[in-house]
């Protein structure tokens, strides 16, 4: 592992005498070099100085290499910038690296907070409205207040068995404050309904590479960090799990109602993650494996398809000027080449198959219904809410009168490679998968 990390921190030259090529070129290398020494295990392997890798954080890994090179492929900005964004881009890459492969707590906290500081300053430095310093507020005071009491925890765990190795963490306890305490850091990453408010804001006032690594990566961290405490308090898992499942259920289903009074589309695209990753948390409630196993390639399916819906998003804004729905009507005589492929995000988001989301929601549907019976009357309610959403992003912004003359507008190369890039892996990753778990 500490090869793979060295070989991230000596791209920063790269970064200091900026080419777009060479970066790309260097992801693409780390991406093939990662792939070709690790294998996933049922276990941590590949060992060193508290750094591992096993089939839970391979995946996660991978895609944090992935959608760090499609955010420099994203960003289209002044030279004088490029050079610090890219170098930000590539904290970002190596803080989420250690963080997904950390063997010890205490490891996998400090990469948990070191993320935000260049997050923030992606969206203070690159976003484009004022509100962005309000939205950057919201972003640090809810992370903070929600984790520094984690740290207490963590203190106290370190005290009782005096290890904070993942493999050796086993409590017993069934504390309400401790449960709560422990959840409550990682529900906010999620984020769980009632605890959103921060991200509809974050995504509206970032750029959009700051957009693609919230949705992409950062709401990937909570879910991650919840898949290792189940396992440390595993009891309390088992007796608090109903609280949180019944949040989700209800909270998903009112936040895909909020959708479909939404007029901008960034932040229609941002409150369907909220009710996405709700669907996560109710996989994981269960203590299935068949929910966990469905909750983890939905937060992958999650990470490709809402990242790509923002670069399209965007791709609409840098021409139209603007993200609202009612100035962004009838787009497919303005943007005809670009229909088809947000049609067909649009339907993966959706979850039809055969992309990864459908087989991932069909497999947290069974775990639900083995937790709770009659949780699949909720599950209808909300896929179909999730499908209304979907269909009225699409066809209100590209079906309808066109507010201009006729026009016609290109999209680049290089804009069609990284919406490839956003799809291929949502359709042929369920073969992988299917061999892994």
């Amino acid at each position: 592992m500490m090869s793979v990390l060295f070989y991230v921190f000596m791209m920063t030259p790269l970064c200091l005498n900026y080419s777009m090529i060479s970066m790309h070129l260097a992801y693409l290398t780390i991406f093939l070099m990662f792939i070709y020494k690790m294998n996933c295990t049922e276990f941590f392997g590949f060992i060193s100085y508290g750094l591992g890798v096993d089939k839970y954080s391979y995946c996660l890994i991978c895609l944090s290499f992935i959608i760090g090179g499609l955010m420099l492929m994203s960003m289209v900005i002044s030279n004088n910038s490029l050079k610090l964004f890219s170098f930000f881009n590539l904290l970002l890459t190596i803080s989420l690296f250690i963080n997904f492969s950390s063997l010890n707590f205490i490891y996998m906290y400090v990469s948990f907070e070191f993320v935000l500081l260049p997050l923030m300053v992606l969206i203070l430095g690159w976003g484009y409205q004022p509100e962005r310093l309000i939205s950057g507020m919201y972003l640090f005071f809810y992370t903070v207040f929600a984790s520094l009491p984690l740290l207490v925890l963590i203190l106290y765990m370190s005290h009782c068995v005096s290890c904070l190795f993942f493999d050796y963490l086993k409590l017993n306890s069934v504390n309400i404050l401790i449960h709560f305490v422990l959840m409550l850091v990682f529900m906010v990453k999620f984020p769980m309904y009632l605890l959103h408010y921060w991200l509809p804001s974050a995504h509206v006032q970032a750029p959009v590479s700051g957009s693609m690594i919230l949705a992409g990566l950062m709401l990937k961290i909570g879910g991650y960090g919840l898949i290792r405490v189940m396992n440390i308090y595993e009891y309390m898992f088992i007796k608090y799990s109903y609280i949180w499942f019944t949040f989700s259920v209800v909270g998903s289903f009112l936040v895909a109602l909020i959708c479909l009074v939404q007029g901008d589309v960034k932040c229609m695209i941002a409150y369907s993650s909220i009710s996405h990753m709700g669907m996560v948390i109710m996989g994981m409630m269960t203590m299935s494996i068949w929910g966990l196993t469905g909750s983890y390639m939905l937060m992958l399916g999650h990470g490709f398809c809402s990242s790509g819906l923002f670069y399209v998003a965007n791709i609409l804004y840098s021409r139209t000027k603007s993200r609202s729905f009612y100035v962004n009507s009838g787009l497919m005589v303005y943007i005809p080449s670009l229909s088809l492929v947000w049609f067909l995000l649009c339907v993966f988001n959706m979850s039809c198959p055969p992309s990864l989301n459908f087989m991932s929601e069909f497999m947290i549907l069974i775990s639900m219904m083995s937790f709770w019976g009659c949780s699949c009357y909720w599950f209808i309610f909300i896929s179909f809410m999730c499908a209304c959403f979907s269909y009225y992003l699409y066809s209100y912004s590209f079906h309808g009168v066109y507010h201009n003359l006729y026009s016609f507008s290109m999209i680049s190369v290089m804009e069609y490679l990284c919406i490839i890039i956003h799809l291929v892996p949502l359709i042929f990753i369920p073969t992988f998968l299917s061999g892994l778990f």
